[in-house]
């Protein structure tokens, strides 16, 4: 058997770069989506409609880009574990970057009639596969190279592509916003952030001509060389038979980070501009100083990870966040951005403890023969049952009930569903690097 290669001391620096900036890129071209549904779509796409109800549609078309993300986890997740993970991802990307350029160049209601709102949302749907498969690939990169003692501090690379997505564009639309009219902007100048998605050709180009795939995937390869009984033919079906637990309780451990993180970059957006009368720039400038705290975060709990363990800092996120539930809140509704601000930066420190270690934990809880789809099935049910859903809920409670005690009800739901999860998760830190042959080990 041909020993798998050593990682040149270069590689995983080189890789670092082209995953943060990948993800970062990706996740731009996914959230952008979400401002545009929050302050566009509504207009655009469902002018007959009143404002909430153009609202609710509009968060609606979002939440397709959610239903869309299993799918991609599941399809790209066979293809990473039967393939590799960069031709899953290099795929992803590409797809991602098309479907969003599309939506940038798309004819409104007005001018195509109901074809505008289908085709809207049949491009959500493609955003939603490419982002689906794209974040396990990019996570097993980073944590399946280097060393197996810096896992969590390599995959916060995958992670903070997130904040990092939102603060770009949020940027982006501020500086739109910002030299041109009301009018301009919601005929044309929204469609500017969709279109600089073309950024991402070259990230993509560089990934696939200079970045090898994961050390441990070849091992697997070579394994499949020497003895085909290693190799699992349908990784998606061994998941579904031999894995549920973790793939369950995984999933748990993203709906409190995931819940608090779609109300405050979507949801305050529509509640403060709608119903408080805040100003538009103002919460978006929120957004980009909580999004930047959680950056910071995002990386020190994933780096402290590889030292204390992934649980614990999961578990403190998510108690963080089931404690400031409604104190999130009472802050929101003194309708000043004092009061958003500190709401939104003491949440986003709670999901960003919690979402730091997620990339090494959930990778560490499969087996590589079947990682990919493990951890990508986790992560992308997560998605569907909570965060597309999310702003849509927050606004169809809001409108039920006139009180956002219920949108804090549902935040503390979240955070205790996240708690109990762990709790039936165990430590996986201190597992040495696998053997692509040893059993999984997940739940002892």
């Amino acid at each position: 058997m041909t020993a798998p290669q050593p990682t040149p001391a270069r590689a995983p620096r080189k890789l670092l770069a082209a995953a943060l900036i990948a993800s970062s890129i990706e996740w731009y071209d996914f959230f952008i989506y979400a401002t545009a549904a929050a302050l566009v779509f509504g207009h655009l796409f469902f002018p007959g409609a009143s404002p909430l109800i153009g609202v609710l549609l509009a968060f609606a078309t979002f939440w397709a880009g959610f239903i869309a993300r299993p799918i991609g986890g599941l399809v790209f997740g066979h293809l990473g574990d039967k393939i590799g993970r960069k031709p899953a991802v290099v795929t992803c990307l590409v797809l991602m970057g098309a479907s969003t350029f599309l939506i940038g160049v798309l004819p409104g209601a007005a001018v195509i009639g109901v074809a505008a709102p289908i085709l809207l949302v049949l491009l959500r749907f493609l955003q939603g596969i490419a982002v689906g498969g794209q974040w396990g690939g990019i996570i097993l990169l980073l944590t399946e190279s280097g060393d197996g003692r810096k896992r969590g501090m390599a995959g916060t690379f995958g992670q903070m592509g997130v904040p990092l997505g939102v603060i770009l564009g949020n940027l982006s639309f501020l500086l739109v916003g910002a030299s041109m009219g009301q009018e301009a902007f919601l005929s044309w100048g929204w469609r500017i952030p969709f279109l600089a998605s073309a950024v991402l050709a070259p990230v993509v180009l560089y990934i696939q001509l200079r970045i090898e795939d994961t050390p441990v995937f070849q091992d697997l390869q070579d394994r499949a060389d020497q003895r085909e009984q290693d190799v699992v033919k349908a990784p998606l079906l061994e998941v579904l038979r031999s894995h549920k637990k973790p793939v369950l309780l995984g999933s748990g451990l993203l709906f409190a980070t995931n819940a608090i993180f779609y109300i405050s970059i979507s949801g305050l957006l529509d509640y403060g501009t709608r119903e408080l009368g805040m100003d538009r720039n103002s919460l978006l400038l929120v957004t980009l100083l909580s999004s930047s705290v959680s950056v910071a975060v995002i990386f020190l709990s994933g780096q402290l990870s590889d030292r204390v363990g992934r649980r614990p800092l999961i578990f403190a996120g998510a108690g963080l966040l089931a404690v400031w539930a409604f104190p999130f809140f009472w802050l929101v509704d003194t309708g000043t951005i004092t009061g958003v601000a500190i709401a939104a930066c003491v949440g986003g420190i709670g999901s960003s403890l919690t979402y730091g270690p997620l990339a090494a934990y959930l990778s560490e809880l499969f087996e590589p023969r079947v990682r990919y789809s493990g951890a990508s099935l986790a992560y992308q049910l997560a998605a569907i049952l909570v965060s597309g859903g999310t702003p849509f809920i927050m606004t169809a409670l809001l409108a039920a009930t006139g009180s956002s005690a219920s949108v804090s009800a549902y935040l503390l739901l979240m955070g205790v569903i996240t708690l109990l999860s762990v709790l039936f998760l165990r430590e996986t830190r201190q597992r040495e690097p696998e053997s692509p042959r040893t059993p999984e080990q997940s739940m002892s």
